[in-house]
């Protein structure tokens, strides 16, 4: 699915039109990719719990590509949700900035990778940085402290990261105006529609 030909850097300032939204969206998504100080850089992503019950929890977005419509996260292969997005890959995105006053719930298909190429560049990429003892652990997330079984020797230095991709087959857009002039656009890769806010 190919959402976009060409992304270009918008304006901050610019409300964007219907011809230019769905870059300017792509392009903030990218945008918090890099800098840490973005806030779409850590979005809530929502699942169904294997129990379902529905499942929210902050995650950090590491990459968006527009030109194939994806979305990645990197995780613990042992963390619930990877169980909770093998049973049911439809995952929700939801991203707030108070700076541009933007929602955007985003509708994806998660893959989950444990391992191959992908996993294996994600790895080199993170290896050396603090950000690897995230995925170096004995004990799953979210399991009691002290609970954890000590890890084998063979096992210590083996990581346990996964990448989450997410398709992206919808996004909602909400822009928050000062005086109540809200905006809300449903985007697809077939356009743009006016929503109701």
């Amino acid at each position: 699915m190919q959402w976009l030909e060409n992304v270009q850097a918008m304006p901050n300032d610019s409300t964007p039109s219907d011809d230019t939204l769905a870059s300017r969206v792509w392009t903030e998504l990218s945008r918090a990719t890099r800098e840490r100080e973005h806030a779409w850089r850590t979005p809530v992503l929502a699942t169904l719990g294997v129990d379902q019950s529905p499942q929210a929890r902050t995650v950090v977005l590491r990459s968006a590509d527009a030109l194939r419509g994806e979305l990645r996260i990197f995780t613990d292969v042992r963390s619930p949700k990877v169980a909770e997005l093998r049973a049911r890959p439809q995952a929700v995105l939801v991203f707030w900035s108070a700076l541009l006053s933007w929602q955007l719930r985003v509708d994806v298909t998660m893959q989950v990778m444990d391992r191959g190429p992908d996993v294996d560049a994600a790895w080199e990429r993170i290896a050396r940085s603090a950000a690897a003892s995230d995925y170096l652990g004995p004990a799953a997330p979210g399991q009691l402290m002290g609970g954890g079984q000590a890890a084998s020797a063979e096992t210590v230095d083996a990581h346990h990261l996964a990448v989450l991709v997410g398709s992206v087959r919808a996004m909602d857009w909400l822009a928050l105006g000062p005086h109540g002039q809200h905006q809300r656009r449903g985007i697809t890769p077939q356009g743009v529609q006016h929503l109701v806010p």
